[in-house]
Parts: C-alpha cells; sequence; structure tokens
C-alpha cells in the first residue's frame, strides 16, 4: 500500500482543522448559521473515512475499503453541498445593504476561492474513481484532497496563533489574503515534494498543487478587479435552491462519470482470416 504513514497526515488536517476553527466555529456551535453545521460535518467525515479507508486497505480488509468507498457516493455530493452553502452564505453577506468593509473587500475572494476549491474536489475525485484499479494513483487523489481543505483552518491558525508566519502582512482586512496564499504556498511545497518522490505516479499532487496555485492568486487579486465583485453579486441573486441543487448535481456527477470512466472494457476478439 503506498503512503503508509498517510493516515497521520489526514488526521493532522484534522487537527490543523479544529485548532483553525475553534473559536469561530467549535465554541459557538450554537450559534451559527445551518451552512456552517453541514460544511464541517461534511469536510469532517471526510477526513475520517480517507483514514478508514486507509487503515483498511492497509489491513488487507479489502472487502470493508470498498464498503466505505461506496459510502463516499453518497458523502461526495454531500460535501459539495457544505461548500456551496459557504459561498451562499457569504453571498448574502456581501450583497447585504449593510455589509461592512470586510466582507466587502474580501467577499468576492472568499467566493472565488472556494469555487477553486469546489471545482479540485470535483476533479481529484473523479480521478480517484477513474483510476481506482491503479492503487498508486487511486489513493494519490484520494490523499490530495485534504490540501484542498488546509488552506483555510491554517491561514486561521497563523492568525490566531503564529502571527510571525505572515512575511507579506499587508494592511487591513488584506492581511487575510496574507495568510491564505501563505497556506496555499506551504501546501503546493508539501505537493511537489510527494510528486518528485514519485513521479511517475506523481500526477494527483501536481493537480492538488495547481488547483492550490490558482486558488492563491485568484483571491489575491480579486479584491482589485471589480468584474470579479461584479460576478459574485450576480451570484448572490441567483436563489439559493437553485445553486444548491447545481452542487449536489455536480458531485453526483463526478461520482457517476468517474465511476463509468474506471469501468474494464471488453476486450476485442482478434479477427480470424
Amino acid at each position: 500500500m503506498p503512503y503508509r504513514q498517510a493516515h497521520y497526515f489526514v488526521g493532522f488536517v484534522l487537527l490543523v482543522i479544529m485548532t483553525g476553527f475553534w473559536m469561530s466555529y467549535f465554541a459557538v456551535a450554537g450559534s451559527v448559521p445551518v451552512a456552517f453545521h453541514v460544511h464541517a460535518i461534511s469536510a469532517m467525515t471526510w477526513l475520517a473515512l480517507l483514514i478508514a479507508q486507509h487503515m483498511t486497505i492497509n489491513r488487507r480488509a479489502n472487502a470493508l475499503h470498498r464498503q466505505m468507498g461506496r459510502a463516499s457516493f453518497v458523502l461526495f455530493p454531500f460535501l459539495i453541498l457544505g461548500f456551496m452553502m459557504i459561498i451562499n452564505v457569504s453571498a448574502a453577506r456581501y450583497s447585504a445593504p449593510d455589509a461592512g468593509e470586510f466582507i466587502g473587500m474580501l467577499g468576492p475572494s472568499f467566493g472565488i476561492g472556494m469555487g477553486i476549491a469546489i471545482a479540485a474536489y470535483l476533479t481529484l475525485f473523479y480521478l480517484a474513481l477513474k483510476h481506482r484499479r491503479n492503487l498508486k494513483l487511486h489513493a494519490g487523489y484520494m490523499l490530495a484532497t485534504p490540501l484542498i481543505l488546509f488552506e483555510s483552518p491554517f491561514s486561521r491558525v497563523m492568525s490566531d496563533y503564529l502571527p510571525w508566519m505572515n512575511i507579506i502582512n499587508s494592511e487591513g482586512p488584506r492581511n487575510v489574503l496574507d495568510t491564505i496564499v501563505i497556506s496555499d504556498g506551504l501546501a503546493i511545497l508539501f505537493a511537489l515534494a510527494l510528486w518528485a518522490l514519485n513521479r511517475k505516479h506523481g500526477a494527483p499532487w501536481l493537480v492538488a498543487a495547481g488547483f492550490m496555485g490558482l486558488q492563491a492568486v485568484a483571491m489575491w487579486v480579486a479584491p482589485d478587479l471589480p468584474l470579479i465583485g461584479a460576478g459574485f453579486a450576480a451570484y448572490a441573486a441567483i436563489p439559493p435552491a437553485v445553486t444548491l441543487a447545481l452542487g449536489v448535481v455536480a458531485g453526483g456527477a463526478a461520482v457517476f462519470l468517474g465511476w463509468e470512466a474506471g469501468k474494464l472494457r471488453p476486450q476485442r476478439a482478434p479477427a480470424t482470416a
């Protein structure tokens, strides 16, 4: 089994999530919007499932591993739903008449950042299912998904406990984007290191690094591009039920298309004279 110590890596991401969101979510869970609960439950369940799947395949409990894999078919659209709900909360706050300076400046960044995260998850899970018969590629694509989650909680850890890591140190709300860019940068370096260790099967880490690089750049430049703000305002006008339904459909489509792409194709019999 490749990546034999991967459960420690996924567990570390879980720890970062709990630390980064302790004050803003876990300590005040009774007073936050439902969207935060859906996002938190789906994301943490996804990580727990990754740990369980990794441990079952390491112990050669292949049947249990496959059963958990099928459970991910239901969990994955729920995961995408959670992301979409967070985007909708940000969009509603951004378009509100009393939106403050913080959300007014960073709302489009949050929106486009979450959109790229969704695209990354759809791509990585599709490829994991497509390459499920190649153990190293399948494991890589599945284990690359926690990297997409890393940026948000670690940026909060940096702001709250490790401010010295913010070597950019911009003024005002843009300081938040500094920590996001640095967090993405650290995750990219980690992904590229894993790619360098096994280039033959390192494609999952290049894909993840590409999405994180795109996310870092897009979020950083979003406050300076009025077109992105206008697009986010237009998104806010779409009924939430429509965007949530589209998110669930996109998650289900990634599952279906990935599963179909990974099926063995019947071999044609050689032509006879």
